[in-house]
């Protein structure tokens, strides 16, 4: 599981190389030098805004090696490959390492027992950041860990900070101003402590302090004390079977967001909307944890996860029910429901389906307060709606009765792609059910012919629109605000209202362009269909059902047996995935370079989110794919897997699960070339 293990020892040295603020504390040091320590979940505060826990390094290890995943690692074919990412991953580290003069190699072989990191809000605003491991049975490899950083750091010219009270097992450093981060307040330290059987390190000498001092008896004011970690991690570990030396995980999804922010401000004053602060003041900090068990080689399960998202209702307020949140929070809603499973339109031999029930009309209602808030401007949701209605150049529907009012509660997506792979290989398909097919399908006539970017076409016999592809064009001289994103009222503009509401919608069009370039509308077989491209929703069109429908598919009927099992009753959301048919067209795209150039959904959210947000540039990969075999070498690995979600009364349990590689009934994909 080398992989999984670079990846623990990064975070371990992303620990070491943070900054910290002084500490002292009174506290009895001796209950830290008993033998091990209780679990992390009691050791850390309830301040603890994240926190991931792996309880037995070695049998997760062990687990994953057994799987088809760690089988994969393993192959040789794949080890030029691995062996590059092991030394990217050393190499970055080692840049932020080498300043105090540590290496991710140092942290090999030194856990016993349970690795817990914790990102905890020691102050309002400020993350620090602390480590647990349980050395037992390699005390003599931590004990040379920590003189081997004890002369680095000396080397560095780091100085010991002398800690008043602190017991001779904890040593704080003073780390040079040059070596530190420029985004962060400078005066920062970290510190470390060696108990016989267990090291504590971060970048907070308080918090390591307080670790330190509760490892044998534990905290009341713990993590593991607060409402939400109990409701996360109790229906989660019930569901997972015992000694399954999972990963376990937690975050205060708000809570987390807001102090990273704040303790890792941008190197550039950035424009735009702060969208951790607007899903507080919408109502979304109704969600007050998520957490979960991941497990490898669980059963007939190569890889098995359960996930609690804790949101209990608002005082007062009865669950589930329209108004249990408060403003834009409450399209927070998605009801259980029987028999979830793929339409007959769906082609059998797609790469992935799910479907959500959602309450669209309360959705729809809770819109206003929440665009109003996007763009910085109160009215906004108000004006788009009416101009949709009353501009005499525009579609005039009423966009609540003509069409969300006639649509059901079921959105399916189908995901697929088409050979040769390339950057415009990846399909998608998003159906949203029509209650009223005939009205729906009228009111969408009127906003297509509306539209002089979409031309009317014959699509299998259905009246359909497609989206005009403008890159085949002459070129024209445009130019455009800088950003490209929704425009917020905070942005420094003078501007006439009128323009600047054309303005705002032309970019909103302009982004839906970039992510669907190629995008076709329909409505048949009681769905309104909004496709990535013609030739995808064309075989959704054809499929007559019965053997040609994913729902008669082996693979996936074995696959949705599997959450059947796992959640019994009905769900709110349904999945099924072929793996090797999901990771392929990225897999082909990293092994040329071209990953940045995809145009798939994915690729284009990659891009924003790993790209210079500089409007026309490229990104660099980051990652060398140039190495990874051809795909067919490793195709054999991957199997299917499928997830489910329920309602319940304070917030939403999701499992999900994958099955090994097996024969399957799967027909061979399509070979279409088409560009659309």
């Amino acid at each position: 599981m080398q992989g999984s293990a670079c990846a623990c020892w990064v975070r371990c040295g992303r620990v070491i190389v943070a900054a910290g603020l002084v500490w002292s504390v009174a506290a009895v040091w001796n209950a830290a030098l008993a033998a091990g320590f209780q679990p992390s979940e009691t050791v850390f505060p309830d301040t603890t805004r994240a926190w991931l826990s792996i309880s037995d390094p070695r049998g997760l290890r062990e687990r994953f090696d057994r799987s088809n995943y760690g089988q994969m690692v393993a192959d040789p074919a794949m080890k030029p490959f691995i062996d590059g990412v092991k030394e990217q991953i050393s190499k970055n580290g080692r840049q932020r390492l080498e300043k105090l003069g540590l290496t991710l190699e140092d942290f090999e072989g030194i856990p016993g027992g349970e690795l817990a990191v914790a990102a905890i809000e020691s102050q309002p605003g400020q993350l620090a950041t602390v480590l647990i491991v349980d050395t037992t049975g390699h005390e003599a490899a931590a004990k040379a860990l920590v003189e081997k950083i004890t002369a680095r750091l000396v080397e560095r010219k780091s100085k010991v900070v002398p800690i008043n009270g602190a017991p001779p097992q904890l040593t704080a450093y003073q780390i040079p101003d040059d070596l530190q981060d420029d985004r962060v307040p400078k005066n920062r330290r970290v510190a470390f402590a060696l108990a016989p059987q267990a090291l504590v390190v971060g970048d907070d000498a308080l918090q390591v302090g307080q670790a330190f001092a509760v490892l044998g008896q534990g905290r009341k004011d713990s993590l593991a004390s607060t409402a939400a970690f109990a409701a996360v991690a109790q229906p989660c570990q019930k569901a997972l079977p015992a000694a399954t030396d999972p990963v376990r995980w937690y975050v205060e999804p708000l809570a987390f967001a807001k102090a990273y922010q704040a303790a890792n401000p941008p190197k550039e004053k950035r424009k735009g909307p702060d969208y951790v602060a607007i899903l507080g003041r919408q109502g979304f900090d109704a969600v007050k944890g998520a957490g979960g068990v991941i497990a490898f080689a669980e059963g007939p399960h190569a890889l098995r996860h359960h996930t609690m998202v804790f949101a209990p209702p608002l005082p007062g307020r009865e669950p589930q029910a329209a108004d249990c949140y408060d403003l834009a929070a409450r399209m927070l809603r998605f009801p259980n429901v029987d028999g979830l499973a793929p339409p007959a339109w769906v082609p059998r031999d797609v790469t992935g389906w799910s479907a959500l029930h959602w309450d669209m009309k309360a959705a729809f209602a809770s819109a206003e307060t929440l665009v109003d808030d996007v763009v910085g401007e109160k009215g906004v949701f108000d004006d788009v709606i009416a101009s949709l209605k009353e501009d005499p150049d525009g579609p005039q529907i009423d966009v609540e009765n003509d069409l969300v009012a006639c649509l059901g509660s079921r959105v399916s997506m189908l995901t697929d792609s088409i050979e040769p792979i390339g950057t415009d290989s990846d399909r998608l398909v998003i159906a949203i059910e029509a209650a009223d097919e005939a009205k729906v399908a009228a009111t969408i006539a009127k906003v297509m012919d509306a539209d002089s970017d979409m031309q009317k076409i014959d699509l299998a016999g259905h009246v359909a629109w497609e989206l005009i592809d403008h890159s085949a064009m002459v070129p024209q001289l445009e130019i455009e605000t800088p950003g490209g994103a929704v425009a917020h009222a905070d942005d420094d503009r003078r501007h006439n209202p009128d323009d600047e509401a054309h303005r705002r919608r032309a970019r909103l069009r302009e982004k839906d362009e970039k992510l669907l370039p190629h995008s076709s509308v329909t409505v048949a077989n009681g769905h309104l269909f909004i496709a990535s491209h013609r030739d995808i929703l064309e075989r959704v069109l054809v499929t007559p059902g019965g053997v040609d429908a994913l729902a008669s598919a082996a693979d996936s009927k074995a696959a949705l047996a599997e959450i059947d099992a796992l959640l019994p009753g009905g769900n709110s959301l349904r999945s099924f995935g072929r793996e090797a048919d999901t990771v392929r067209p990225a897999y082909e795209m990293l092994r040329q370079g071209s990953m940045p150039k995809s145009k798939s959904v994915f690729g284009q959210l990659l891009n924003g989110i790993l790209g210079d947000g500089k409007p026309g540039t490229v990104r660099e990969q980051r990652l060398d794919g140039s190495t990874l075999p051809d795909f067919e070498q490793v195709r054999r690995y991957f199997g299917t897997a499928a997830m489910g979600m329920q309602s319940r009364p304070d917030g939403w349990f999701i499992s999900g699960m994958s099955l090994p590689p097996a024969p399957t009934d799967v027909a061979t994909k399509p070979t279409t070339t088409a560009g659309r």
